[in-house]
């Protein structure tokens, strides 16, 4: 906070203040941090500075649909949605609302001057035009279906007496309940925000203008049925369903959004998949999630948890209710107080009975297995309201939020590939049976889709060339190579090493040697192992917890004075083992010892050959380079002082939300070269994205104890007493609206901790954002193959004004490929287009463990030490880094406790 006045100039202090206390001007210093963060930021994101030319040309066309709006000079209109029961209280039950908004755009047409809304489902509703007055107040009448409108008295399904029948109470849960909506004027958006912001002139009323259209289009959705997940919908089809196992369905729907690009506005439409609860009888949903075989094994305790708020529907009545809870006692036990009118009085009686018999006795029921089960309580847990479970369906699309299994994790990803021309042909027919065209806020808007796909033109950049042992040439092929006859470029030497025998049927012997032998041919010096530890026989039906305690009780009985340094663990023959995580977690969380797993039932010299990738990596050895980082051709980066950072942050699964998020970084080191990279690891408060502790100084202020210290000083050993000149930040994981937070919150981090080692040190910065969680796709016209590794795109379907681009760096051997969107945030260095994007395709080819080109570049290290963190099963083999730092990563991991490093 400035002041344009003179000190002289400040009112006198009030009179309570003595009089000798001088008044002092506020100054940045002494302007409270929240103030400071809350003010203009420094720095944005730059804009493109052109195009690149490099490569071949290719001719592609991609999932955006050319949208054309001839109605740029009118307005919408927002109103704020407040909905009330008929005494006044908030509306809480969700999913009403639409209802209700129908309800009064059939009511009342005539005093809306026949406006259409397009209504968010919560809080916002649009109209094209404003209504006729700027507050409006409407009482309606909506039937009730749900659970929240039951009388809550304790009785089953209502309170009737026993003469009563099933056609008076299927009345009495028609009947009408009456709700107030109010509408009041909350603003005014202009359309031509639109046609500016395809001029690359953003604002707030351009994203909003654009968020009506998503709405719109979610409405559209939403009169079909379908459930609405952000901008995703999902029709209630069985053919779209996959079965996970577990009570758990895939359901395959589609995203839609518009977008404002390069070629103007555009309609991206894209596959999408959820997971959802299985529809049909809650008794069989039961057994499947618990892998049980019958209703009494069932675990009721874990069952009521996983039941909380689920629709139901009960038969006969096919009346609806959100499951609230269990009963304490079995059905057959369980009372509740019903009310009947003896012949010929007007006194009501009550009397105690037990669920089970007023279904089998007074409403003539047949129950076969209710009887000895808990009931469901779909009523509020002081008024409960009783059904017995084998009456009780679950409604069809209902989302399962809680965390996948990994064998289910893996059907999901599996059953969700589609290949490149049947995402085509899907994506064409949906377009088709949407029929946007008969929408009638889309029509107020001027707004036609075209339904043909958007050509683009891609380049094709041609892959680096690899240099691997005794300075040999590799030339990958198609995103691919092999070292057939080639040795490593460096390979380590594996000595003081054991095996660890899980397997009943594996030749240990003949797969050593087969280790020794492939690995001498690339270079790698294996000793003998210093001992072979098979497992006992009694051990193998043990818990996995169990058979790995015991054989490292074996380990430390082989080895008293230390373990050894590399273990490699041949796992028992069935797939997905569940000794793989505890293996991992006794190894490196308590002994630290590197170690490598292998499926004994898959074993050639292929497979080895693989294995032994992994192994080099992990032991400090390297695989391979790029010839022009070895020759010191890289621009910008080989001829001064580069470190690259790649930078996410991991958060718990679904349904964990106390668990510490986990920020990742990696860094490059050895100088001029590009493909050695240590991690550094800390936790920080849950579901936070931005990096809390790149610089972290400690209480006395006189060190830091930073990530970005740690890596810079490793840096400064590790290439000749040098400090980087330049810095290039990878950054995953974040949107485009914590773009600013990356350049003023993330990147002033990393400044301050240079500036602590060394106050005139101020090293030029580049900054990338790289998303894969989009969803532009591209094909080749006509090709039944995906686009070739190494295209890139750069127009068309890119920002306006922003810096962007699009890459396909890997070969996509399965299903569609999805390319990475790279945004540029920051440019002190200077790379031209070009330059950018082949530093970028080559840093895509420097990942150790397999030889292949992966989708991400340099980051993709940090993705992966993001993965071991949420998933043991599918991430600890891909570290690729030797560090004493991955010991922290499962640390954090299981422990769920804060660890600092």
């Amino acid at each position: 906070m400035e002041s344009n006045e003179e000190p002289d100039a400040l009112p006198p202090p009030p009179p309570e203040i003595p009089p000798n206390v001088v008044p002092v001007q506020l100054t940045t210093d002494t302007v409270p941090e929240e103030t400071k963060k809350i003010s203009k930021p420094k720095r944005s994101p730059i804009t493109r500075r052109g195009v690149g030319s490099r490569g071949q040309k290719i001719q592609l066309v991609t999932n955006h649909f050319k949208v054309s709006i001839s109605n740029t000079s009118g307005h919408f209109f927002h109103y704020s949605v407040s909905l009330y029961y008929e005494d006044g209280r908030p509306v809480d039950a969700k999913g009403i609302g639409r209802r209700l908004i129908d309800k009064v755009h059939e009511t009342y047409g005539s005093d809306l001057a026949g406006k259409d809304f397009a209504y968010d489902g919560e809080k916002s509703l649009f109209t094209i035009g404003a209504l006729p007055r700027n507050k409006m107040e409407f009482t309606v009448l909506l039937d009730s279906f749900s659970s929240n409108r039951n009388s809550g008295n304790g009785s089953p399904v209502g309170n009737g007496s026993p003469n009563e029948t099933d056609k008076k109470r299927i009345r009495w849960a028609l009947q009408s309940k009456t709700f107030k909506v109010e509408m009041s004027f909350a603003a005014k958006i202009p359309m031509q925000a639109i046609a500016a912001a395809l001029r690359g002139q953003e604002s707030e009323n351009s994203q909003e203008a654009l968020r009506v259209l998503d709405i719109i289009l979610r409405q559209h959705a939403a009169k079909q049925g379908c459930l609405l997940v952000r901008q995703s919908f999902f029709h209630n089809n069985p053919k779209n369903y996959v079965d996970l196992g577990g009570g758990v369905l895939g359901c395959r729907g589609f995203h839609s959004s518009f977008r404002a690009l390069q070629g103007g506005l555009s309609l991206n439409m894209d596959g999408s998949t959820t997971t959802i609860i299985q529809p049909g009888p809650l008794i069989d949903f039961l057994i499947a999630n618990q892998n049980v075989s019958n209703p009494f094994q069932i675990d009721w305790a874990k069952a009521k948890r996983t039941m909380k708020n689920l629709r139901i529907k009960v038969s006969p009545t096919n009346q609806e209710y959100r499951i609230t809870g269990i009963s304490e006692n079995s059905c057959k036990e369980q009372l509740f107080s019903l009310k009947s009118r003896a012949a010929g009085g007007n006194d009501a009686e009550s009397f105690d009975i037990t669920v089970y018999d007023y279904f089998v006795n007074h409403r003539s029921i047949d129950l076969r297995y209710s009887g000895d089960l808990p009931c469901i309580n779909v009523g509020k847990p002081k008024r409960p309201t009783y059904i017995p479970v084998e009456l009780c369906s679950l409604l069809s699309l209902q989302r399962y939020t809680k965390a996948l299994t990994v064998l289910q994790r893996s059907q999901l990803v599996e059953k969700s590939r589609q290949k490149p021309q049947e995402k085509i042909r899907i994506l064409a027919d949906v377009m088709k049976s949407n029929n946007y065209a008969a929408e009638p806020m889309l029509s107020s808007c001027g707004i036609t889709i075209s339904s043909q796909f958007t050509q683009v033109q891609g380049r094709v950049l041609p892959a680096p060339k690899l240099k691997a042992g005794n300075g040999e040439d590799v030339i990958p092929r198609n995103g691919r190579w092999n070292f057939n006859h080639k040795k490593f470029f460096e390979p380590c030497k594996i000595e003081n090493w054991a095996v660890v025998n899980f397997s009943a049927r594996c030749d240990v012997r003949g797969l050593v040697r087969d280790l020794i032998r492939l690995g001498e041919m690339k270079g790698i010096l294996i000793s003998d192992p210093m001992d072979v530890l098979e497992e006992n026989a009694q051990s193998r039906r043990a818990p996995p917890l169990v058979r790995v305690d015991k054989m490292f009780e074996q380990i430390q009985t082989a080895f008293p004075d230390a373990p050894p340094r590399f273990l490699v663990c041949l796992l028992p023959d069935r797939k997905n083992s569940d000794i793989y995580g505890p293996w991992k977690r006794k190894n490196l969380a308590e002994y630290g010892i590197f170690n490598q797993c292998l499926a004994p039932t898959r074993v050639n010299d292929q497979y080895i050959l693989n294995v032994l990738l992994k192994i080099n990596a992990k032991l400090g050895g390297l695989n391979s380079l790029l010839a022009m980082e070895q020759s010191r051709n890289i621009p910008f980066v080989s001829k001064v002082p580069t470190i690259i950072f790649g930078m996410d942050v991991s958060h718990g699964s679904p349904g964990q939300s106390d668990i510490p998020s986990i920020a990742a970084v990696v860094s490059s080191r050895n100088w001029p070269l590009l493909s050695r990279y240590r991690a550094s690891v800390r936790s920080q408060s849950p579901k936070v994205e931005m990096v809390d502790s790149l610089f972290k100084q400690t209480a006395d202020k006189k060190d830091d104890s930073g990530i970005v210290r740690e890596l810079l000083l490793d840096y400064y050993k590790s290439s000749g007493q040098t400090k980087p000149a330049q810095i290039i930040i990878f950054r995953d994981g974040v949107s485009e609206s914590q773009f600013n937070q990356v350049l003023n919150i993330e990147l002033d981090q990393i400044i301050e901790a240079c500036k602590f080692l060394d106050e005139s040190w101020s090293p030029k910065f580049t900054v990338i954002v790289a998303q894969k969680n989009h969803h532009t796709k591209f094909f080749q016209d006509g090709s039944p193959d995906n686009v070739p590794p190494g295209t890139v795109i750069d127009n068309a379907v890119c920002h306006p004004q922003s810096y962007d681009f699009y890459m396909c760096a890997h070969a996509g051997m399965i299903g569609t490929t999805r390319p990475t969107h790279y945004h540029v945030l920051l440019d002190e260095i200077g790379f031209s287009a070009d330059d950018l994007q082949e530093l970028i395709h080559s840093l895509s080819y420097v990942y150790q463990r397999c030889t292949t080109a992966i989708s991400l570049g340099n980051e993709q290290i940090t993705l992966m030490i993001c993965i071991c963190i949420l998933d043991l099963k599918l991430g600890i083999e891909m570290l690729e880094t030797g560090y004493f730092y991955l010991l922290l990563l499962l640390v954090l991991r299981f422990l769920h406790v804060p660890f600092p490093i």
